[in-house]
């Protein structure tokens, strides 16, 4: 929605605002599920123990140096939030998976208490989405922790929801039955909250935390896009049990797993493309153009989801990992 407008009222349009917050919490989720994966084992010694952690504190260092590399020309980075999400979790990993509920319930509680003592808006020109202090040592410590994009509090509850997910047998139907219809009456639970608040008189504060769209991630939003993620996630492993040997599924299981590269990639070269395509000066402010049709913005997004399957399958044939993966993975070990 970049170069559209998240209020467009179109059919498409409201297609796709279903994506303004639940791609990067899915996307979150299943980092948090791939460390999980990475250690699942019942028992570690020692030694074994210390280098994991340490693999996990080196790749937490990368993404966060290229996250804010990145950021120089993508504000609305994600990646060195990743990487602060990683230092922390590296010192949890294993922990009982019940602790990985407590913390992300944790994680919350402290992001509605920080509301209470500095403004959200701090910061912030909402208006252009434009973050003011950024480059200062306060604003970047209240970003980081409290009112980025995706700051620690409470995004990480995302990471923790997904290891443990992670530690969840998925093999086994009723886990993905259950998983499924927690997250269908999350999401119905709040979406009907939402639809009815539009229709009674409530106080105006009341209607802003019900209705709150990624800024500010209140407990509405997350509990929506918690909903959402489960739904996704059970699908797929769902899928995935039925189809996984298939040719598709191994071509589209390498795209997901270069998704390091695709991320990058398509905030860069996919937005430097689709700025030509659709007759936008990036060094300008986006918010003072012409939107673009959201039909145009959904053929291409989907034109280049395409180009990246065939991307990974081909990539795929000679390396094991993605670019940007392999050179994460030669830093980290």
């Amino acid at each position: 929605m970049v170069f559209g407008s998240y209020k467009d009222q179109t059919i498409i349009g409201k297609f796709l605002s279903l994506f303004s917050g639940n791609s990067s919490t899915v996307f979150v989720m299943l980092a948090g599920m791939g460390i999980a994966l990475m250690t699942n084992r019942n028992e570690y010694s020692n030694e074994e123990k210390i280098q994991l952690r340490n693999t996990i504190l080196k790749r937490a260092f990368f993404l966060f140096l290229a996250g804010l590399l990145l950021n120089l020309i993508w504000p609305a980075d994600i990646l060195h939030f990743y990487g602060c999400y990683m230092f922390i979790i590296a010192f949890t990993i294993f922990y009982d998976k019940s602790y990985f509920l407590k913390f992300a319930t944790l994680s919350i509680l402290i992001f509605h208490f920080l509301i209470f003592i500095i403004p959200y808006e701090t910061g912030w020109y909402l208006e252009k989405f434009q973050y003011k202090d950024f480059y200062t040592i306060n604003g970047f410590i209240r970003n980081t922790f409290y009112n980025g994009w995706n700051s620690i509090f409470p995004w990480i509850a995302y990471f923790f929801l997904g290891m443990f997910l992670g530690r969840l047998n998925w093999t086994e139907i009723k886990v993905q039955l259950i998983m499924f219809l927690i997250g269908l009456s999350l999401y119905l639970t709040v979406n009907i909250i939402q639809i009815v608040s539009q229709h009674i008189s409530i106080p105006q504060d009341l209607s802003e935390f019900i209705n709150a769209d990624y800024l500010p991630p209140f407990l509405p939003f997350m509990l929506s896009t918690f909903g959402f993620g489960l739904m996704l996630i059970s699908g797929f492993m769902y899928l995935g049990n039925k189809i996984g040997g298939s040719q598709f599924a191994k071509n589209f299981a390498s795209t997901g797993q270069m998704t390091l590269t695709h991320y990058v990639s398509h905030v860069t070269i996919g937005m430097m493309i689709f700025s030509i395509l659709a007759g936008k000066d990036l060094s300008k402010d986006l918010t003072l153009q012409q939107p673009t049709e959201p039909l145009y913005v959904l053929l291409f997004s989907i034109a280049y989801f395409v180009f990246s399957y065939y991307f990974s399958k081909l990539w795929t044939k000679k390396f094991k990992n993605g670019p940007l993966e392999t050179l994460m993975r030669k830093i980290s070990g």
